[in-house]
């Protein structure tokens, strides 16, 4: 636990999980090769339980008294001819998705429906599937395995389709999904009545006409009243990648590329991503807010909010607080939110 706290507080510092970059500012009065051997160390030998890493974060933001929606997505980029791919499965919240499970595939290119249910089987051996609201996916997501078994096993589900996809009409003859709502215009939905043929299985579909003229199309398990505005939620798991990638911890950066170090690394930046939107989110609705810019949208992200928070109070030796120190610290436990939603003086 030590060292796993001190190449947390190193990340938050050098904000990549490149391992030679750890060491430089892991706390330690050893040696830097010293330092890096000692992480090195951790990665290669010491056992991670992800059951735990998955309940702590649950914990963490409450996820276990609350229904919440979960988004499954693929992230992969390439050190040198290696191909590194993660399935990741992530709660929805506030602007960024979660994570709570990942599967490295040890192969290029999309995940099969053995791979996704092994992780969302592994999600629901721990906390059920009763406050699932929905599984929210992109087209990649899709195949009458996976869809079939979603429905057989009553996870409610909204993923997005391929446009020539085929279904049937109103009439029953077969027909490509997007001629189904050919009519709409840019900026208008539509929702069929009645569930559809897709592939074996019968789905209610759903469509937006975006501005480009492209059409959206996404299909559910059962009927959703607002199918659309909830698919977007889906894009909060890619703000999620950009965090723990170029914006946030450049996870590209890494040179740990083995099928099960890599699962154990992510660990890391995962938790930190975490501590960051618990900071974030403190801040925001008990220091100072965000400032809102004329176009309605943030000044910034509350993950951007709460790591510059964490480095201000932990590197900047001038305005560094106790209190404020000990309060960041403590928001990286799972405690009631009552305990930690205290006001601070801003400073100046």
């Amino acid at each position: 636990m030590a060292c796993f706290v001190g190449m947390l507080i190193a990340l938050m510092s050098v904000s990549t999980v490149n391992l030679t970059q750890l060491a430089l500012t892991f706390p330690s009065r050893a040696q830097i090769p010293s330092r890096y051997r000692r992480i090195q160390r951790f990665f290669s030998g010491h056992r991670i339980d992800y059951n735990d890493v998955a309940r702590f974060i649950m914990k963490l933001f409450g996820f276990t008294e609350t229904d919440f929606y979960l988004s499954l997505d693929r992230t992969n980029w390439k050190w040198g001819g290696v191909n590194i791919n993660l399935l990741v499965l992530a709660v929805v919240y506030r602007g960024a998705a979660i994570p709570v499970y990942w599967l490295p595939l040890n192969k290029r290119g999309n995940s099969n429906s053995r791979e996704r249910k092994a992780l969302l089987q592994r999600f629901i051996g721990q906390f059920g599937k009763g406050r699932i609201k929905g599984l929210l996916a992109d087209r990649e997501f899709i195949g009458d395995a996976w869809m079939g078994w979603l429905i057989q096993e009553r996870i409610p589900f909204i993923i997005r389709i391929r446009n020539n996809s085929i279904s049937t009409n109103r009439r029953g003859q077969k027909t490509r999904v997007d001629r189904l709502f050919e009519a709409l215009k840019p900026g208008e939905t539509a929702r069929l009545q009645q569930p559809r043929p897709l592939g074996q299985c019968r789905v209610h579909l759903s469509a937006l006409r975006l501005a480009d003229g492209e059409l959206l199309v996404v299909a559910s398990g059962g009927r959703v009243q607002d199918a659309i505005k909830i698919y977007g939620l889906r894009w909060e798991i890619e703000t999620l990648f950009g965090c723990l990638k170029g914006r946030g911890f450049k996870l590209e950066e890494t040179r740990v590329v083995g099928y099960l170090r890599i699962k154990k690394l992510l660990v890391l930046p995962v938790i930190a991503f975490c501590w960051t939107h618990k900071v974030g989110d403190w801040l925001h609705d008990c220091v100072l807010p965000i400032k809102i810019k004329t176009h309605r949208r943030k000044a910034q992200s509350i993950f951007r909010y709460g790591l510059d928070g964490i480095r201000s109070e932990f590197f900047n030796v001038h305005s560094r607080s106790n209190k404020r120190l000990k309060k960041l610290i403590s928001l990286l436990s799972p405690i009631p939110p009552a305990l930690y939603a205290m006001e601070l003086p801003v400073t100046s």
